[in-house]
Formats: structure tokens, sequence, C-alpha cells
């Protein structure tokens, strides 16, 4: 698959947006108001400004953006219009939950409330996301149990990583915070491993004989090409990305996560450096997620050559 750069800005922003909402509100509920209204405020900003920032890219991909309104419709059978109604619903008590913990309103007995609430809407959101992905047949490396799981744990991860700093430039920071951000990481670490194996152990079942019905005669290949120019087809779900590349992006990843880790960990000692680990956990979602899109080979590139996807 193309990886579309504002799709890629989208599930990167508004992830990490969510993941750190939903700890802010989680943080709430067990704890109260915020421990400064600058603070407070700071930290909604940023995580609603993530959000809106990601939702908004999204619309960049469409051919028509102004008629992004009507996926709105189709809840009932589309994971994209879902997710849609799920981000708009999200912000009603994640505004209200804002007002209250940063202080702006004084409303304590409404804190908790609102904060697993927003909390339990983000996860939702997230999951949303995931499954507009897992829930395509037709593209074999999305199709599976672990997308879901990855897309939450890098939501936890990231949002968890800001949490870190933005406690340290507000003089906030607390050993638990290192160690969430440590867990989360970990889990991303573990999961996108699974993953990766998975989607390189899986049978490549989808080919040309199936496809056509003829395999009980045996080997199909085609007798000419589909078409004298690339079409839009092959452009979005044709690329390709070589095998040594996508091999070096996966090091990448798992490096620029374990040295987020390893910044996470000294931050106990120094906590400005939580602001690098943050940069360095954001930068490895972004170069997972491209890779996520890249390596995606859909079941219509059969028709264009492909023997197996």
């Amino acid at each position: 698959m193309h990886p579309a750069y504002s799709v890629i800005l989208f599930t990167t922003a508004s992830g990490a947006g969510y993941g750190l909402l939903a700890l802010l509100g989680l943080a709430g509920a067990q704890h109260g108001q915020a421990s400064s209204t600058a603070f407070g405020i700071t930290a909604m900003v940023l995580a609603l400004g993530l959000i809106s920032v990601g939702l908004l890219s999204s619309t960049f991909h469409l051919g028509r953006p102004e008629r992004a309104w009507r996926a709105f419709s189709q809840w009932r059978s589309s994971w994209l219009s879902r997710e849609g109604v799920a981000a708009v619903l999200t912000f009603l008590p994640a505004l209200a939950f804002g007002v209250v913990w940063s202080g702006l309103y004084e409303a304590p007995q409404f804190i908790a409330p609102l904060g697993i609430i927003t909390a339990v809407m983000c996860a939702i959101t997230v999951f949303c996301t995931a499954q507009i992905y897992a829930s395509l047949k037709t593209i074999r490396a999305w199709h599976q149990s672990l997308t879901a799981p990855v897309y939450l744990v890098f939501a936890l991860a990231t949002g968890a990583a800001l949490l870190a700093a933005l406690a340290a430039v507000f003089g906030r920071f607390q050993p638990f915070q290192v160690w969430l951000g440590l867990a989360a990481l970990a889990a991303v670490l573990v999961l996108k491993a699974l993953y990766w194996r998975a989607i390189d152990a899986a049978p490549r079942s989808h080919t040309m004989e199936a496809a056509t019905g003829l395999g009980r005669i045996g080997q199909v290949s085609q007798w000419e090409v589909p078409h004298t120019a690339i079409n839009f087809v092959q452009k979005e779900m044709g690329y390709v990305v070589a095998r040594r590349h996508a091999a070096r992006l996966r090091l990448m990843v798992l490096a620029l996560l374990l040295a987020a880790m390893l910044l996470l960990l000294v931050s106990l000692k120094a906590p400005l450096l939580a602001l690098v680990a943050a940069a360095l956990a954001f930068t490895a979602t972004m170069v997972e997620r491209w890779l996520f899109f890249a390596e995606a080979q859909h079941v219509s590139t059969l028709f264009y050559g492909a023997k197996t996807a």
C-alpha cells in the first residue's frame, strides 16, 4: 500500500493525543484536580490539539474532503464511520473533564466520572481506528488479531511519554510516570515484534489460481498486462517496499523505542530528558506507521502480476 503521509500523521498524532488524554482522565479519577491550573490547561490543550490535528489531516487523503461529513451516517457497518462518531463524542466528556480537572470550574465531584468516561471513549476511538485496517480481509498483513492491540499500546506509550515530558517541564515529574512509560514502551516492543513475526510467517493463500478459479488446471499466469499505463489502483495498492529496506526500518523502530526507554530511565535523575524520550517515541511511531502501510499488500496486486498476496 502507498503510505499516505496524511494518514500517517493522523494515526500518529491522534493516537498520542488519545493516549495522553486517557492517562489524564485516569489520573484525575485517581488523584482529583490537577496540581496546577497551568499544567492542567497545557496538558488538555496538547492532548486535544494532537487529536484535532490528526483528525483534520485524515481528510486530506480524501478525494472530496468537503464530503467527509457523510461518513458519519454509515456507523452501522463502517469502522471508519464509527471512528468518526466516537471521535466527536469523545470531545464532549473531554472538554467537561478538562474544565473541572484544571480548576477552571470548581466541581470536584465530577472529576472522577468524567475522567473515566473520557479514558474509555479514548480507548474506543483508537480501537475503531485500528479496526478500519484490521477488518480488511483483502490485506493479509492487517487482517489479523494483533493489529488493534498494537494501535492501542502505541497510543498508550506515546501518551505516557508525553505525560512524563509535560510533568518534567512543569516540575511535576514523578517516578511512576517513568515506570508507566517504560511498561508501555516494553509492551510496544513485544507486540510489534510478535506482529512482524506473524505477518512474515502467515501463509500467502491469495493466489492468481484462487482468484481466477483455474487452479485445478495448474499454474496460472497473465498473457498480457492489464493496462499500458499505471493507474490509480497500481499507485495506491501496488506500492512495494524492498525487503532489505523493511528490515532496516524495523530495526530503526526498535532502536528508537529502546533509546526512548533508556532516556526515560535516565530521566529519573535528569527529568528534562523525558522531552527527548517523548520525541524519540513519537518518531518511532511515525516510522512504524509508514512501514505498517508500506508492507501491506492488497489482493488487487494479483491482477497486475503478483503471484501471491
